[in-house]
């Protein structure tokens, strides 16, 4: 599954994936616009979804929640403590005992605010 995912972001270029996490029930990740103008977020997120679901064989409706929550970040200290705790959630849920230990989690493009 995390390749599958992996693949279908590198597929949907319209956004950039910088760093994620991906967990057994959700995922976080940062991302920023591919294109200029941007295309609608919500475009791109339905579109790997699809990809995702198609590739591994699974239903979308029961692969994926309909919705999503996003949120837009305008400073570098907003990021570095939103990756914080995104990157800590893989320890809070029990999964493993240190955040490093998580396999699922990355960085696909480098972002400006944490480089």
């Amino acid at each position: 599954m995390h390749q599958s995912i992996l693949r279908a972001w590198q597929r949907a270029g319209h956004w950039l994936v910088g760093r994620y996490v991906i967990l057994p029930d959700h995922i976080h990740l940062f991302c920023s616009p591919g294109t200029h103008p941007p295309e609608p977020v919500q475009n791109w997120v339905r579109y790997w979804k699809s990809h995702v679901a198609k590739t591994t064989g699974a239903g979308a409706d029961s692969l994926w929640e309909k919705n999503f929550w996003d949120t837009q970040l305008r400073r570098g200290d907003s990021y570095a403590a939103k990756w914080e705790y995104v990157r800590s959630n893989p320890v809070r849920h029990k999964l493993v005992s240190r955040v490093d230990d998580w396999p699922y989690q990355g960085e696909m493009n480098l972002r400006g605010w944490h480089h």
